[in-house]
């Protein structure tokens, strides 16, 4: 019976934690009912797109205790490599007379770089645009993890990561556009079906790869491996004590990140229809930052409707004509009243108000319950 009884409580409380995140898919699912207006659509997709960054952030930050500020590294990598894919498969007023892209022509470029040929696949560019980040993040976790480095050496060695690959990039101009980026790109086509910008098949990709963002990244934190990790975050020397691998799980959970990461810039790339160097820039990477701990750094849903609300905030502020000079201010008020106040984020208010309203419940069923039974004993 106490068998029976732990595991129906188990399922109850994983049933729980499920139900916020099947319930946002949902909503985000049906939203393309509600706006009849393709703009408004491809918007919406962008903020979905950054809320898939900030999930892969909350991930390491919130669950392993790895505060990146270089995250949108992984993220701009991502959306090169999709780029370098759909610039090859553009219509020829946009390449050279081989296919060369346009940017190569104009600096003298003959022949296609070795590291562009792969990328006429698309499976290969989509594949790389995960896999380059996660290996990219492995590399460094390991020259970090290995060597025992923690706390803010973390975060200023991969911010310093992140700033030299920008800047590789720029300088590269001959190979990748360098300040312009990659520009003038064909639609992405997966099976017959083209997903312009502006469609409905574009959000629903991006919704798909939300959701299953959300799952998979559930499911990690859920397993025996995301457990340990959650573990090492409260207590590392302890972990360690009692054998494991500290570094190897501590690396594996920034690759996963980072592959995540990689996902949401290639879905980036064909929302917005360019890849550029500020993906990996230094305001979008402390911006993710912002996003996660105002939505809940240790909530995978919290984090992601961070960055939807935040990011949705600071575009309709920036757009209004009152806030146009001071929209920046009042983003940076609002981060610092969240910092102070609410620790937890709004996913840890939320679970407080769920919490008294548990509690309300529970009492008001009480008193009723003794009301009950004095009345019949009398």
């Amino acid at each position: 019976m106490s068998l029976n009884g732990s595991t129906s409580n188990g399922l109850q409380r994983l049933t729980a934690q499920l139900a916020p995140l099947l319930i946002v898919c949902a909503l985000v699912f049906a939203l393309p009912v509600l706006l009849n207006n393709d703009f408004l659509l491809n918007k919406v997709a962008r903020y979905l797109v950054l809320g898939i960054l900030t999930i892969s952030l909350g991930l390491s930050w919130g669950f392993g205790g790895i505060l990146n500020l270089g995250q949108a590294m992984s993220f701009g990598l991502g959306s090169y490599a999709m780029a370098m894919a759909l610039k090859l498969k553009t219509i020829p007023v946009h390449t050279g007379a081989s296919g060369l892209p346009d940017f190569m022509v104009w600096n003298n470029v003959q022949a296609l770089p070795w590291f562009w040929v792969p990328f006429r696949s698309l499976p290969f560019a989509i594949a790389a645009g995960m896999i380059v980040p996660a290996l990219v993040a492995a590399a460094l976790g390991w020259f970090m993890f290995r060597g025992r480095v923690t706390g803010v050496y973390v975060s200023i060695i991969t911010l310093a990561t992140m700033v030299v690959i920008n800047l590789v990039i720029i300088d590269q101009q001959s190979y990748t556009g360098g300040f312009n980026g990659i520009t003038d790109l064909a639609q992405l086509e997966i099976f017959g079906v083209a997903f312009d910008a502006y469609g409905r098949a574009t959000y629903y990709l991006v919704a798909g790869c939300m959701m299953l963002s959300l799952l998979v990244a559930f499911a990690f934190t859920k397993s025996r491996a995301g457990l340990i990790v959650q573990a090492i975050r409260d207590h590392e020397s302890r972990v360690r004590y009692f054998g494991y691998d500290v570094a190897l799980y501590q690396i594996f959970v920034f690759a996963l990140s980072a592959a995540i990461a990689g996902l949401a810039g290639m879905l980036y790339t064909v929302v917005m229809e360019f890849a550029s160097p500020t993906f990996l820039g230094v305001q979008l990477s402390l911006s993710v930052v912002v996003w996660c701990a105002v939505g809940g750094r240790q909530s995978l849903v919290g984090s992601f409707l961070g960055a939807v609300l935040v990011a949705g905030m600071q575009g309709a502020l920036s757009e209004s004509a009152a806030f146009l000079e001071t929209w920046t201010l009042v983003m940076g008020a609002l981060f610092v009243l969240v910092v102070l106040f609410l620790p937890k984020g709004l996913a840890g208010l939320a679970q407080v108000v769920w919490r008294w309203i548990v509690q309300r419940r529970q009492a008001a069923g009480g008193v009723a319950q003794g009301v009950g039974q004095t009345e019949g004993s009398t």
